[in-house]
């Protein structure tokens, strides 16, 4: 593994380190972790890294290491970089003939991530987004059971995603300091609250549920003076085969810090499940009292069994979720190093198809809300 990004003071590029070591099955070989060279190279030194495979540019990355003989080079490259760089990082792997893991959003806008699917498609190589709550083991067991039918016919989803740590002017150093540049338009595109935690919501209700956003109706919000983006929004969507859904995310929720929940109704049925409670799956219906799954038990499904390390009563989280999109982009590269072909049901992680959902649905919730909260249609994924 490379990694490009991530370096001294960077917010989340220690996660994806710990996610992609955790099952000894991934190696940090070599990295370009900042657009200031002398920074990259003082990273480098933090984490091991040989100084011939620490980089200035990722532009001397890719072309470097695509140099290498094909068992010395590194198999796939960590894009952990701000959302304006996603596009040209990702592209110049990819002509490199390097697979590639990336932080979402996806892209900058939506057609620079139709332009990178098509770069993907064209490659063969794999691609795969980091949307890191689709590795929680019960996230895969509600994804089971809406499968399954066990929710019957969906009716209705409700996802929420309340964080608190906006509410303030953000004035300090220390503070400015995680929130800046997602205020930046030129940085983190049209939207900082629903391009940022909106999206997680986003993609989570659908991997659930498997429906399709076909109209969506926002107001999003800018609470705190002088933010040039949104810090709180409200959707509410209408999805494929007539469910109906309200999505909020906000920063200027007080007291919550990562609230991120969701409830599917269905006909026969409902689920609920809490990020800040990750191991626990709730099945409700009118005729009998809730029922709580837990992770680690043999009663689960398939994927929820396969996505968990540690027993019953043991509890996992967010590190672990990540890791397990890292190792099912693992399987899919090492399936293609060693020519196997991959198998029937594909490979459990979001991929750059899940990346243009997401830029669909910030580009949809920014129009609606600019035309006053009208309906606009969503655009085909």
């Amino acid at each position: 593994m490379g990694m490009v990004g991530g370096g001294r003071g960077a917010f989340i590029g220690a996660v994806h380190r710990m996610a992609a070591r955790l099952d000894g099955e991934i190696d940090l070989v070599a990295g370009c972790f900042s657009s200031d060279a002398a920074k990259s190279k003082a990273s480098g030194a933090d984490f091991f890294i040989d100084p011939a495979r620490v980089y200035a540019s990722y532009a001397e990355m890719a072309q470097a290491e695509a140099a290498l003989p094909t068992d010395q080079r590194i198999d796939f490259v960590s894009v952990v970089t701000r959302n304006n760089t996603h596009f040209a990082v990702a592209k110049a792997f990819l002509e490199a003939g390097i697979h590639v893991v990336c932080d979402k959003p996806l892209c900058f806008t939506l057609a620079e991530g139709r332009k990178l699917r098509t770069l993907v498609q064209k490659s063969g190589l794999v691609f795969a987004l980091t949307h890191n709550y689709t590795g929680y083991p019960m996230v895969k067991e509600a994804r089971s059971w809406v499968r399954c039918g066990k929710l019957g016919k969906l009716l209705k989803v409700i996802v929420e995603y309340p964080q608190g740590y906006a509410i303030t002017a953000l004035e300090s150093a220390a503070d400015t300091k995680i929130s800046n540049w997602r205020m930046d338009p030129s940085i983190a595109g049209l939207s900082n609250c629903m391009g940022d935690i909106g999206t997680h919501a986003h993609n989570l209700a659908r991997y659930i549920t498997g429906l399709e956003i076909e109209e969506i109706c926002a107001e999003l919000s800018t609470f705190i003076p002088g933010r040039p983006l949104d810090d709180d929004g409200n959707c509410l969507l209408r999805f494929t085969g007539g469910a109906k859904g309200i999505l909020f995310a906000s920063q200027v929720s007080s007291g919550d810090e990562n609230n991120l929940n969701i409830r599917v109704y269905g006909t026969k049925g409902s689920l609920e499940w809490h990020q800040e409670n990750p191991n626990e799956l709730a099945f409700k219906r009118a005729d009998a009292p809730p029922t709580i799954s837990r992770r680690g038990n043999s009663y689960l499904s398939a994927a929820a069994q396969g996505a968990t390390r540690t027993p019953f009563a043991h509890p996992e989280g967010f590190i672990e979720a990540f890791a397990n999109v890292y190792r099912a982009a693992a399987t899919a590269i090492a399936d293609q190093v060693a020519g196997r072909k991959a198998p029937k049901e594909g490979y459990d992680f979001p991929t750059v198809d899940d990346g243009i959902a997401g830029l669909a649905f910030i580009e949809s919730a920014v129009k609606s809300s600019q035309r006053g909260a009208k309906w606009v249609k969503f655009p085909k994924i």
